[in-house]
């Protein structure tokens, strides 16, 4: 058998299976307390600074990184880079 010239053309039984995207934009821990005193209009500080790539995961695995952008009326995210490690 000859293998294939690309390595990700073995991957194309795979190609119509669905996944799940998440971008996170940060996590955050607060007590129960303060849940309850949520309101129409509170806002919720997090940690991550404006301008600083949230995380994509696919599966629950931190694949990429990117940017929040407008398109037209609506929000996407442009991929600035795929995580390399583990």
């Amino acid at each position: 058998m000859i293998p294939p010239q690309n390595p990700l053309d073995e991957l194309h039984h795979f190609a119509d299976i669905t996944l799940d995207i998440v971008v996170e934009l940060d996590k955050k821990v607060i007590a129960m307390r303060q849940i309850l005193e949520l309101e129409s209009g509170s806002v919720l500080k997090l940690t991550r600074s404006a301008g600083e790539n949230i995380d994509i995961l696919v599966g629950g695995a931190l694949v990429a990184f990117g940017e929040i952008v407008v398109i037209e009326d609506q929000m996407g995210v442009r991929i600035t880079d795929f995580n390399t490690g583990e």
